[in-house]
């Protein structure tokens, strides 16, 4: 890809089919396309008879936030994180938090441009130890984020992918061989709440997690429980025992407390009582690693030790406190060794979030 910023590239996860139109294969959407049609992502397109990406280089949302806000818990903890996305998504959910950017049709939503090598050279510049896709799926731009990761990596810079997961198998192969860590959005575990809230299906998603599950990228799971919709005991314990056969006892699973927005203004907030409800029932299950996020509550966001029992690492909020890993990742009291990326010591960036302007190196 070329390094100045641009709008449009072609892109080649697609086909042609019938009647003279052409299908893109990067999600299970499978969107089949006229000549002018934009897919339901709309930062995918057909032109002169191939799809397009038409939000490369141009990206909004930058802000340097705490990794922890991801979240990412297991993953170079304390450090900070450059975050960025897109206009468009390839879901529909009627909960979205980003709507004004993963909904937009609003090209001008994109207000800087930012090349691969403008990005990496901001998190050099402001020492981010990371740069992460997010605000919307880097599914959709894909291509665009695996430039910025290949930028990031020259500089020593790791890529997150904050995503739902809904891809398809040889996109999202290519994908994650430039990404060093993720946060997958398991946003229920029935194929009637993607169906009726999302507009897209469950299992596509299941077969994400299995796939990262064999490779070397870290993974966490979130799941944001909506009152009267996903928060039932039963599928709560169902998709908690469903990670613990298939992707072990060590994945970490972040609950996650709801508030209304875009079309679901008519719900209530979550209680910070279901997601404490839900912790348990996930460790009852055999999970190690089980958070709680979006209230004040540092004994479910604090890392505790499965062997001993010891809080290893505390957090309040996304400010980190008590740090008792060795240099190893290894629990200072017993010696169990926690799964995920620690270094010697947290980084120090603690709660605060930074906006940034991205400003080209050509002007």
């Amino acid at each position: 890809m070329p390094a100045s910023p641009i709008t449009a590239v072609p892109t080649r996860y697609w086909h042609p089919i019938e009647r003279g139109k052409i299908q893109c294969d990067v999600c299970p959407r499978l969107c089949k396309l006229s000549e002018g049609q934009r897919g339901l992502c709309y930062v995918r397109g057909r032109e002169n008879d191939q799809i397009m990406l038409y939000s490369y280089g141009r990206s909004s949302g930058f802000c340097v936030d705490p990794i922890e806000k991801k979240p990412l818990n297991h993953f170079l903890p304390g450090t900070a994180v450059l975050s960025f996305g897109t206009a468009g998504c390839n879901l529909a959910c009627k909960f979205c938090q980003n709507w004004d950017m993963s909904k937009s049709r609003d090209m001008d939503t994109l207000a800087d441009s930012a090349s691969p090598e403008d990005l990496a050279a901001t998190c050099k510049r402001l020492a981010c130890r990371s740069i992460a896709f997010t605000y919307n799926d880097p599914v959709i731009f894909m291509e665009y984020a695996m430039d910025v990761a290949d930028a990031c990596h020259e500089q020593n810079i790791r890529a997150l992918a904050v995503t739902a997961g809904y891809m398809c198998s040889a996109p999202r192969a290519e994908f994650y061989s430039h990404i060093d860590a993720a946060n997958v959005d398991l946003k229920a575990f029935t194929e009637h709440f993607y169906s009726k809230i999302c507009g897209g299906a469950l299992a596509p998603v299941l077969d994400t997690l299995l796939y990262l599950h064999d490779t070397d990228v870290w993974f966490e799971i979130t799941n944001l429980l909506i009152p009267d919709e996903n928060d039932s005991s039963h599928e709560i314990e169902a998709m908690s025992r469903w990670i613990f056969e298939h992707l072990g006892p060590d994945r970490p699973l972040h609950f996650s407390a709801f508030h209304p927005d875009w079309k679901m203004l008519d719900k209530a907030r979550t209680p910070q009582a279901t997601l404490t409800r839900a912790r348990e029932i996930a460790m009852a299950q055999g999970l190690r690693y089980v958070y709680t996020g979006n209230v004040h509550d540092p004994a479910g966001s604090s890392t505790w030790c499965p062997g001993c029992g010891q809080r290893l690492i505390e957090r309040d909020w996304y400010q980190l406190g008590e740090w008792q890993l060795d240099a190893k990742g290894c629990c200072s009291h017993c010696g169990t060794r926690i799964p995920g990326h620690f270094e010697t010591a947290p980084g120090d960036w603690g709660a605060k979030r930074m906006q940034v302007r991205i400003h080209s190196r050509e002007g």
